[in-house]
């Protein structure tokens, strides 16, 4: 290993500096090499190469404390240049480079792990709020559901009351009655409930007919009664939610099928 250094010093003694050594120059040289040499022999490759400042001190104290008899005092000591062996230097090259290249996968794994843990967490508050979204959705669908329900009921509880109180005639009971006959016997229905008032003289007339044989011999339709066209819901939108269409879609589903069942039954 190659080392230079530099010590600056000043004579304060001009008698021991003429007359203490023979060649104080050449003498201050060696002692500087061979303090040098016992230094760095202390200290590993690693430390050498970056304890300069340690160097300089401790080889300061030593170089002035052994010059004194010599009318020298050594100011300053200054490591100028550090040159290791070709083999060492190669190693020392392969050393930084491996240490370069774990920083550098330290670093990616680092970053691919912030990447992967921010992309789950994003998609985690995108579900969150999508549910939260469908739940919103279903909430206000039974909501309105409920509320025309209720608006329903009560628009008929009011007609009642407003027929109530206007006084309506038996006549009128009876003609509204009837009208409400047209819709039942449309013809499919095998049975007939008929107020008691009017059924004693229709099943007369009945018994009659038959008797006769100038009864209604109009053969019972049981075709499939035309289905009426579905009204669109009132609670859903072009920017409704899957969830709230396949909603509207159930409750549909069991109206149509609360509707089958009745026809059924008067069937």
């Amino acid at each position: 290993m190659q080392i230079d250094s530099v010590v600056f010093m000043r004579v304060f003694d001009a008698q021991l500096y003429t007359y203490g050594v023979e060649n104080p120059i050449a003498g201050l040289q060696n002692l500087s090499a061979t303090t040098l040499r016992n230094i760095i022999g202390d200290m590993e490759l690693d430390q050498t190469l970056t304890s300069r400042e340690a160097i300089n001190s401790r080889m300061q104290a030593i170089l002035d404390e052994a010059t004194d008899a010599w009318g020298i005092k050594v100011t300053r000591v200054e490591i100028k240049n550090i040159q290791p062996p070709k083999e060492i230097e190669e190693v020392m090259t392969k050393q930084m480079r491996a240490e370069r290249e774990r920083r550098q996968t330290v670093l990616e794994a680092q970053a691919h792990q912030e990447a992967v843990v921010s992309r789950a967490e994003g998609d985690k508050r995108a579900k969150i709020l999508a549910a939260e979204a469908e739940r919103d959705a279903q909430i206000a669908l039974a909501e309105g559901k409920s509320r025309s329900i209720k608006l329903v009921y009560q628009a008929e509880a009011e007609g009642l009351e407003a027929l109530k109180n206007a006084n309506v005639s038996d006549s009128v009971l009876r003609l509204k009655g009837l009208e409400a006959l047209k819709d039942v016997s449309d013809g499919r229905a095998t049975k007939i409930f008929m107020p008691t008032d009017i059924a004693s003289l229709v099943s007369t007339l009945g018994v009659a007919a038959e008797s006769l044989g100038i009864g209604d011999a109009t053969p019972i339709d049981k075709s499939v009664k035309p289905k009426k066209p579905d009204a669109p819901d009132p609670c859903l939108s072009p920017d409704s939610s899957k969830g709230a269409v396949d909603a509207a879609l159930a409750s549909k589903a069991i109206e149509n099928e609360i509707e089958s069942k009745s026809r059924g039954m008067d069937d």
